[in-house]
């Protein structure tokens, strides 16, 4: 997605504190520009519009700002939410630059529609859902995927040098990295230790009982 896609118009505000849940009852939804390590601007938008960005550009995808005259290439660095509403209620945007590489979060997607793993009963358990990549704003991605469908055995495993990256992407995670891993289901686990149990107790009644009919066989010595 090019960053011309995706627009939001802001207007400065004065309301801080206190008077942001004025500003949240009446449709506006505040937000802050931090800019290169100029004072921050404090701004506001509606919030359909707000909703709408955020649901395009998630915290992945850079944003054109407009605050009157002003205009900002910008990245969702945050986004707080109401924890009982679940409502976004703030934003905070890093402004970034064109020509200068940016850091971003993205999920990791496991592609693949049929894993021999899960089709043997086994399960594929993700260890690491997201990873960090740094890229030019235009080269920024919504997620990356890795093929699950070599996955077959316990014990098998995918790491981040398993993921498929894009030219201009680099991924800041280790490469050796484990991002999932086959493992033998719980219930299957206990059954095997079940039955390795009852094997165990049958040798030893075996053996006890060998023990015992030897004993039975063995006569003591008769005093002359």
């Amino acid at each position: 997605m090019s960053s011309e896609d995706i627009v939001l118009e802001l207007e400065k505000r004065d309301a801080v504190g206190k008077g942001l849940n004025a500003l949240r009852s009446e449709g506006t939804i505040p937000a802050v520009i931090h800019n290169h390590g100029k004072e921050s601007i404090i701004v506001m938008a509606p919030t359909i519009a707000m909703n709408k960005v955020y649901q395009q550009a998630g915290k992945t995808q850079p944003v054109n700002l407009k605050v009157g005259k002003e205009t900002y290439l910008a990245i969702i660095k945050d986004a707080d939410f109401d924890p009982k509403k679940n409502l976004l209620r703030h934003v905070v945007f890093n402004a970034v630059r064109q020509d200068q590489p940016v850091e971003a979060q993205v999920p990791i997607v496991l592609d693949g529609e049929e894993i021999p793993a899960e089709k043997a009963g086994l399960l594929v358990i993700p260890t690491l859902e997201h990873v960090t990549i740094e890229a030019l704003p235009k080269d920024l991605i919504d997620s990356l995927s890795v093929d699950v469908t070599k996955l077959a055995e316990i014990g098998d495993k995918l790491h981040v040098s398993d993921i498929v990256v894009p030219s201009g992407v680099t991924i800041k995670e280790e490469p050796e990295q484990t991002i999932v891993v086959v493992e033998q289901p719980k219930a299957q686990m206990s059954e095997e230790a079940a039955e390795e149990s009852e094997e165990g107790e049958a040798t030893e009644e075996g053996a006890s009982a060998e023990t015992a009919d030897s004993s039975e066989g063995t006569e003591e010595p008769k005093e002359s």
